[in-house]
C-alpha cells in the first residue's frame, strides 16, 4: 500500500530556499559578532595588565650596581587592588633573584630579550591566570635583563566572554528575526496574485467560465493562466454548441408536435368510433407532453445561454406584476382541472429578466395544477419576507415525501407518486432561473402541513415605479 504523499507546496519551497541560507549565515554572523566584540574587550584587559607592569618598571632602581625595588606597602596594595580579580606581580633582578612580589609567579617567567613582551595563560596557586611578562634592561649586560611579570585571575575575562556571547546572540536574533519575517512577507506578497487567481477559479461555475484577468498575474504564471483561459474558451464553445443543438432540436420539434397536438384535439372533437377514443386520448396526451417538453428544453437552453452572457440585460421587475399577468393564462387550466387558483399579491421588486421570471412562475403553477389533484386549492403569493423578495406557490395536494424533496430538483426526476404528464424538468428550470437571478428555491409543506409550498427568494431592490 502506497503511503500518502504530501502534495508539493510552492510557498513551502520558496520559504525553504529563502530560509536555508539563514541557517548557515546567522551562526556565521553570530560568530563574527562574538569575535569582534570579545577581541577589543580582552585587548583592553591586557592593556590594563600591561599598565601594572609599566608601573613596576618605573619603580625599579639601579643603586651601586645593584637592582632594587623600593616598593612601599601602600603602593603594593594599590597595584593589587581590583574589585573582581586577584592581581599578582613579581620582579626579578638580572640574576633571577626575587626583588618583590610572588616567587611562584617569577618562576613562570619565560626567556625574553630586552624590551620584549609576552602574554600567556598559566596556573598560579591552583588558579588560572592571565600573565604578562616583560624583559627590562637593568644591568650592564643586555643578555641578563630583569623580569617583570603581572597576572590576574580570569573573572573579568569570563564576564567579557559572556557579554560578547550575549551580544552575538542578540545580534543574530536581531538579524534573523527580521529576515525571517521579511522572507515570509515577501513570499506571502508574491503568492497573493496566485491566491487571487485561485479564488477567481474557485468562483467559476460550468455556467460562468469567464477568462481570468492577466493584469494582476505575475509574468511567471501568465502562461499557465493563458492556458486556463484557452481551456475555458473551448469549454464555453462546446457548451454553446450543445445548447444550440438542444435549442434547435426543441425548436424543430415544436412545429410537428403542435400540428400533432392540434390534429389529435380535432380528432377527439370530431365524430369517431368509440373504440378509438382511448387511443386518441393517449395520442393527444403524448402530443401535449411532447410540446411541453420541447418548450421546457427551449427554456433550459435560453436560461443557460443567459447565465453565460456576461453582458445580458436585466431590469427592475415587480414579481406581483409578473404573477398578475400570469393569472389569465392559468385560470382556465385550473378550472378545467377542478381546482381553485388564487392570488395574494404584494409588491416584491427584484432585478432580472421578465420573460425568464414569468417562465419560472409558469413552471410552478403548471406543476401545482398537474400534481395537486382535483379539488385542490392553489395560491400564488408575492411579497417581502425577511428582507428578501419572495414568490411562492402553495397547494394542499398530496405533496412530495421529505426524502424525495432533495431529488426532485434534478432534471428529468419526478416523485414516486407524481401524477400528470410532466417530464421532470419543471423544478430544475425553476432552480436554474432562480440561481441566474442570485436567488434560491426551497420546498416545504403547504398550508396546515398539507401539500407543497415552493418558495423562491431573490435579492430585494427599491420599489419599481
Amino acid at each position: 500500500m502506497r503511503r500518502h504523499e504530501r502534495p508539493p507546496s510552492l510557498r513551502r519551497t520558496l520559504l525553504v530556499w529563502l530560509l536555508l541560507p539563514l541557517v548557515a549565515l546567522v551562526p556565521l554572523a553570530a560568530g563574527l559578532i562574538y569575535l569582534l566584540a570579545l577581541g577589543p574587550a580582552l585587548d583592553g584587559l591586557d592593556r590594563a595588565l600591561t599598565d601594572t607592569t609599566v608601573a613596576l618598571t618605573q619603580i625599579v632602581e639601579l643603586r651601586d650596581g645593584r637592582v632594587t625595588l623600593p616598593l612601599g606597602e601602600q603602593t603594593a596594595r594599590a597595584l593589587r587592588a581590583d574589585p573582581v580579580d586577584e592581581i599578582f606581580f613579581a620582579v626579578g633582578d638580572d640574576a633571577g633573584r626575587l626583588l618583590g612580589g610572588q616567587a611562584a609567579l617569577l618562576a613562570l617567567a619565560p626567556r625574553l630579550a630586552v624590551g620584549q613582551w609576552r602574554f600567556f595563560e598559566a596556573s598560579l596557586s591552583g588558579k588560572p591566570v592571565r600573565v604578562v611578562a616583560h624583559a627590562m634592561d637593568c644591568a650592564a649586560d643586555p643578555a641578563r635583563p630583569c623580569a617583570i611579570l603581572a597576572a590576574e585571575t580570569l573573572g573579568k575575562r569570563a564576564a567579557a566572554e559572556r557579554a560578547a556571547l550575549l551580544a552575538a546572540l542578540v545580534g543574530a536574533a536581531a538579524l534573523a528575526l527580521p529576515m525571517v519575517v521579511l522572507a515570509m512577507l515577501a513570499v506571502d506578497r508574491g503568492m497573493r496574485p496566485l491566491r487571487r487567481a485561485a479564488t477567481d477559479v474557485e468562483a467559476l461555475t460550468p455556467d460562468r467560465l469567464e477568462p481570468l484577468a492577466l493584469s494582476q498575474v505575475p509574468r511567471e504564471v501568465r502562461t499557465f493562466v493563458r492556458a486556463l483561459n484557452d481551456l475555458f474558451a473551448r469549454l464555453r464553445e462546446a457548451a454553446a454548441v450543445q445548447r444550440a443543438f438542444v435549442a434547435d432540436a426543441a425548436h424543430q420539434l415544436r412545429t410537428p408536435l403542435a400540428v400533432l397536438r392540434l390534429e389529435t384535439a380535432q380528432a377527439l372533437e370530431a365524430p369517431h368510433p368509440p373504440e378509438m377514443h382511448a387511443t386518441l386520448q393517449r395520442l393527444h396526451a403524448a402530443a401535449e407532453r411532447g410540446a411541453r417538453l420541447a418548450l421546457q428544453l427551449l427554456t433550459l437552453a435560453r436560461t443557460e445561454g443567459a447565465s453565460l452572457d456576461a453582458a445580458r440585460r436585466v431590469e427592475p421587475v415587480d414579481l406581483s406584476r409578473v404573477a398578475a399577468r400570469a393569472a389569465d393564462r392559468w385560470l382556465q387550466d385550473s378550472l378545467q382541472a377542478g381546482q381553485d387558483l388564487g392570488f395574494e399579491l404584494a409588491p416584491a421588486p427584484v432585478e432580472g429578466d421578465p420573460l425568464l421570471l414569468a417562465e419560472l412562475l409558469g413552471n410552478l403553477i403548471h406543476n401545482a395544477i398537474e400534481h395537486a389533484g382535483r379539488g385542490a386549492r392553489i395560491t400564488v403569493s408575492t411579497g417581502v419576507r425577511e428582507g428578501m423578495a419572495e414568490l411562492a406557490v402553495t397547494d394542499d395536494g398530496p405533496g412530495i415525501a421529505p426524502d424525495e424533496q432533495p431529488l426532485v430538483w434534478q432534471r428529468f426526476r419526478r416523485g414516486r407518486g407524481a401524477a400528470g404528464t410532466g417530464s421532470g424538468l419543471g423544478l430544475a428550470i425553476v432552480q436554474d432561473i432562480a440561481r441566474l437571478h442570485r436567488g434560491a428555491a426551497v420546498l416545504g409543506p403547504g398550508p396546515e402541513g398539507r401539500g407543497l409550498a415552493v418558495r423562491v427568494r431573490f435579492p430585494l431592490i427599491p420599489a419599481v415605479t
